[in-house]
């Protein structure tokens, strides 16, 4: 009697644990449900994406938002999963905010730098793909410095490929957290005027901001000195971008100013004198700022040096949205991560597989 009493207790109490799991599961999955027309193997770039898979982002990335305001920052959406952040550059923003999102995920985030990978003993990036893929990541995060090393990456592998910065190529996930940060704010995109000033020429940062801006709707110039933003910019770029010679002339009634910066480690010439120089007649000034729209706001990706690109006076005022920039970066990699690695689908639609048919299947897949 004592033993069937005490079988029942146990019943009990895993039926109510049951119900606890079933209950978070339908409370989370209404907040964020994965459309299913979200078709998206991995996130390459913005130029691929439609108007409908970057509004979806977006959406998403707002009820992630909500989860970093509680007290406990957690969601089992990615339990189970494994994130690996692969960094062949400099980071701190982008890398840490892709860590926080994959463990506010409740994922196992793995980070992996150049300095301590085997590529420093000259290790190729298809065997460095290939012996990350035999242990089963769902996803890994790129950063490289050549452009089209995520698509090469992706081609290699079956996990979930973001590109968190090629080259001067793009960096999508930049432009995904500015476009939430500039809805946030201004409630809408279409019909914006944006400008963009500074080193266009070497920014994957204003590649896909102008595939992005575009998209939604909103009428995009760029500025900087000439060696920067080359006559033919727009035309190689996007259609409908203007190029403008003087800050002064973007500037005029801009909704959002988006500063970047001066990228020396990717300048092969001497493209300006000095920084000197630079900051003198391209570096953002209070009396530049306002020339814009009475409510324009002010924007810039960081690193920012301060004094050069933009003045202190601009970066630490009321009409500065950079931290906010930060905190919307950890959001949109959430959702990145969520509907890439947890939508429970594979390139082909089918639903992952977990337990044996999941290894036999991953198996299968390295040998082709």
């Amino acid at each position: 009697m004592t033993k069937t009493k005490g079988l029942s207790s146990w019943s009990g109490r895993q039926r109510k644990r049951r119900a606890k799991a079933a209950r978070k599961a339908a409370f989370f999955c209404s907040k964020t449900t994965v459309s299913a027309n979200f078709n998206l193997k991995h996130l390459l770039g913005i130029r691929e994406l439609s108007v409908d898979q970057i509004t979806h982002l977006l959406d998403t990335a707002e009820t992630f938002r909500d989860v970093s305001k509680r007290e406990i920052k957690k969601v089992p959406a990615l339990r189970g999963r494994t994130v690996i952040n692969l960094f062949f550059e400099p980071s701190t923003r982008t890398r840490t905010s892709f860590e926080i999102a994959a463990k506010r995920l409740s994922a196992d985030a793995i980070n992996i730098s150049v300095s301590t990978s085997s590529v420093s003993k000259g290790e190729t990036l298809l065997d460095t793909a290939r012996n990350l893929e035999a242990m089963a990541p769902d996803c890994i995060v790129i950063r490289h410095s050549s452009a089209g090393a995520p698509q090469h990456l992706a081609r290699a592998s079956s996990a979930a490929i973001v590109n968190a910065g090629d080259g001067s190529h793009e960096h999508p996930t930049q432009a995904l957290l500015d476009a939430l940060t500039i809805r946030e704010h201004k409630g809408r995109i279409a019909g914006l005027k944006v400008a963009i000033i500074g080193d266009v020429l070497h920014s994957r940062v204003a590649r896909s901001n102008i595939y992005l801006l575009s998209k939604l709707g909103a009428s995009v110039s760029v500025a900087g000195p000439g060696t920067l933003v080359p006559p033919e910019f727009a035309a190689l770029i996007e259609q409908g971008v203007r190029v403008e010679r003087k800050i002064e002339d973007a500037l005029v009634d801009a909704d959002v100013v988006m500063i970047l910066r001066v990228q020396r480690e990717r300048q092969t010439d001497a493209f300006v004198p000095s920084m000197r120089e630079y900051a003198v007649h391209y570096g953002l000034q209070l009396r530049h700022l306002n020339l814009a729209a009475p409510d324009a706001i002010a924007m810039h990706p960081g690193p920012m040096n301060r004094g050069i690109e933009i003045s202190s006076e601009i970066a630490d005022g009321g009409r500065s949205l950079i931290l906010e920039q930060v905190t919307n970066g950890v959001a949109v990699r959430m959702a990145v991560l969520y509907l890439l690695a947890g939508a429970g689908k594979n390139e082909n639609g089918i639903k992952r597989q977990n337990g044996k048919n999941g290894a036999k299947e991953r198996k299968e897949r390295s040998r082709k």
